[in-house]
C-alpha cells in the first residue's frame, strides 16, 4: 500500500551518488550506467533488489542499433527528449517519445532493434533494467500513450503486475516521474518496508537535511520516514520504490 500521504517523524537514511563514471562511447550512441546498489557502502550487489541498472542513453540522429537479443530482464524505455524507433521479430514497429512508454519483457528471449532517423531530434532517454522474479518468462511488450505530467506532482507509470499503475513489470518495483519547478517541494514516493531510489535527470534539488543532488546524480533512501526534496532550479526527477527483499534473478543480458 502506498503511504506517500502519511505523515512520519522517522528519519530515513540517505546515500548519495555522483554522476556515474561508468560509460561506453560508441560515437553516435553513448551510454552511462547508474548502479543503485553501489550507493550503499559495502553493498555486495551493483543493483538494489530487483532494480538492476538505470542507463542514461544518447543517440544522435541517423543512428541504428541493429537487431539483437535480450533475455531475462524487463527493459523500460522512458523518453523525455527525442524519439526512439523500435522494431522486433514479433512484427512490432513502435515509436517511443515523451508521449509514450515502452516496456519489453525479454523473458526467454526477445530480438529488437533501435533507431533514430536522420531528421529525428537528438535522443536522450533512460533505459531501466529490472530483474524479473523468475527465469524464462514469456516474452512480451507493452507500448501505450501516457498521461500528460502534472507539474510538481509525481506521475506513476509502472509497478508490479498486481498494482494499479498503467504499465507493469514482473517484480516489486514502482516507477514515478516529476517535473518540479524551481522553489517547489515534493515528498518522495515511499512504501512501508520498501526503499526509494531518486535520479535527477535535469536540474538540481536539495533534501530535508540540505543535501544537494544535482544533474544526473542520485540518492538511495532506506528505512521508513518522510523525505522531501526542493528544486533549486527547474528539475526533472525519476523515483523508484523498491522491495529490497523481493525474489530476483541475475541472468539478464545486460541488467544482471
Amino acid at each position: 500500500m502506498d503511504d506517500t500521504d502519511s505523515a512520519s517523524t522517522q528519519k530515513p537514511t540517505l546515500y548519495t551518488s555522483p554522476r556515474t563514471d561508468i560509460s561506453q562511447n560508441q560515437g553516435k550512441f553513448r551510454i552511462y550506467f547508474n548502479f543503485p546498489g553501489r550507493a550503499v557502502p559495502g553493498h555486495d550487489d551493483h543493483g538494489y533488489g530487483p532494480l538492476s541498472t538505470v542507463v542514461e542513453s544518447f543517440m544522435d540522429p541517423g543512428t541504428l542499433i541493429r537487431m539483437h537479443q535480450h533475455r531475462n530482464e524487463e527493459i523500460i524505455s522512458w523518453v523525455p527528449e527525442g524519439v526512439m524507433r523500435h522494431e522486433d521479430r514479433q512484427d512490432n514497429t513502435l515509436v517511443t517519445d515523451p508521449d509514450h512508454l515502452m516496456i519489453m519483457g525479454a523473458g526467454s528471449g526477445f530480438w529488437h532493434s533501435e533507431e533514430t532517423l536522420a531528421d529525428d531530434p537528438p535522443l536522450r532517454m533512460l533505459q531501466i533494467f529490472v530483474r524479473p522474479h523468475s527465469l524464462d518468462l514469456d516474452p512480451e511488450i507493452q507500448h501505450e500513450p501516457i498521461p500528460e505530467p502534472t507539474p510538481n506532482e509525481w506521475r506513476h507509470l509502472f509497478g508490479p503486475e498486481d498494482g494499479d499503475a498503467p504499465f507493469s513489470v514482473r517484480n516489486a518495483v514502482d516507477f514515478y516521474d516529476c517535473w518540479l519547478d524551481e522553489g517547489e517541494t515534493v515528498r518522495l514516493p515511499s512504501q512501508s518496508e520498501w526503499d526509494t531510489y531518486l535520479y535527477v535527470f535535469e536540474g538540481a534539488v536539495t533534501t530535508d537535511n540540505e543535501t544537494t543532488i544535482g544533474y544526473t546524480e542520485s540518492a538511495l533512501v532506506t528505512g521508513d520516514g518522510e523525505q522531501r526534496v526542493t528544486a533549486t532550479e527547474d528539475a526533472i526527477l525519476v523515483a523508484f520504490c523498491i522491495d529490497p527483499d523481493a525474489p530476483i534473478t541475475r541472468q539478464g543480458t545486460i541488467g544482471r
